[in-house]
């Protein structure tokens, strides 16, 4: 950091608020709120599919905040982030947020090498047009988020059994969508509860593997500790941020440079260091559409 921000922009741009992330928090959940109510308004198939979709983004902008909570950067108290990252954030797919915590952390240790935990997830990019359609049919045809649901779900059938990090992770998992469910049930739309069951089934899983993906496959120099070599940041618009990169996280090089930096104050980094032209070396892309193009730059299958 040193060699790129001077101390006083890294005082700036560590500087934590309260205030905005509770905005964030705010629009995270005011968004959810109105993919349901867009259904219960205009109650249609067409409404149901396009609400559906957008709340497969906004799961995935509950992954973001239980990520940012874990680095303790959505709030100034760790006490605070840790609750929202327990009751309203990790939840929302049954999540052990601390668990993820410790072991995204060992990721940021280690990336650029291979016992990064995470490199099985992005090793082998590019791939082939066709492999990455075929892991992408499995994400939208529900195997994958199927797949994944019961490993958790599995485990309230030997609730007693696990250590009571994990109890308590699936017990909040339960509250959280039993008062989804009394929520939607109190506005007399207790059938639009399918939606979010559909949606973390059928749409998150493609979401959370390409964005995952995007940060760093295909990159020039995996093996390299060099963020700008061994994650990608990529620029993208208003709708792929809505439903693929909320809240910024496609700044991920950014990130990586250092993991302190809130999330709301991203941009602001990426543009100090666009200015002194630190990305020269590194695969800034435009849009996620040229991205994936990264991904699949193979002819072999």
């Amino acid at each position: 950091m040193t060699n790129v921000f001077s101390a006083s922009e890294v005082t700036e741009l560590t500087r934590k608020s309260d205030l905005r992330g509770s905005w964030i928090l705010s629009c995270q959940l005011g968004i959810t709120a109105s993919c349901f109510a867009l259904a219960g308004l205009w109650p249609n198939l067409p409404t149901f599919i396009i609400g559906t979709i957008l709340l497969g983004g906004r799961q995935m902008g509950f992954f973001v905040l239980t990520h940012e909570a874990g680095h303790r950067t959505l709030f100034k108290s760790n006490w605070l982030n840790a609750q929202v990252s327990s009751w309203i954030t990790a939840p929302m797919d049954f999540m052990n947020g601390r668990a993820y915590v410790r072991e995204h952390l060992i990721h940021h240790r280690l990336v650029g090498t291979d016992d990064d935990p995470d490199i099985t997830n992005y090793r082998d990019y590019p791939i082939s047009r066709a492999r990455l359609w075929r892991k992408l049919k499995r994400d939208i045809t529900g195997q994958t988020g199927a797949r994944d649901l019961y490993r958790k779900l599995i485990g309230f059938s030997r609730l007693t059994s696990l250590d009571s990090e994990n109890r308590a992770a699936l017990l909040r998992g339960l509250i959280w969508h039993l008062a989804l469910f009394a929520i939607l049930s109190a506005f007399a739309v207790p059938h639009l509860f399918l939606m979010w069951v559909v949606a973390l089934i059928f749409v998150y899983p493609a979401i959370a593997r390409l964005r995952q993906v995007s940060e760093h496959g295909a990159v020039p120099e995996l093996t390299s500790n060099d963020p700008r070599l061994n994650t990608r940041t990529t620029l993208v618009g208003p709708f792929v941020r809505l439903l693929f990169c909320p809240h910024g996280v496609s700044y991920h090089i950014e990130h990586h440079l250092n993991a302190a930096i809130p999330i709301f104050r991203l941009h602001t980094a990426h543009l100090f260091l666009a200015e002194r032209g630190y990305f020269q070396q590194s695969d800034l892309t435009y849009g996620f559409v040229n991205t994936l193009k990264r991904m699949t730059e193979v002819t072999s299958a």
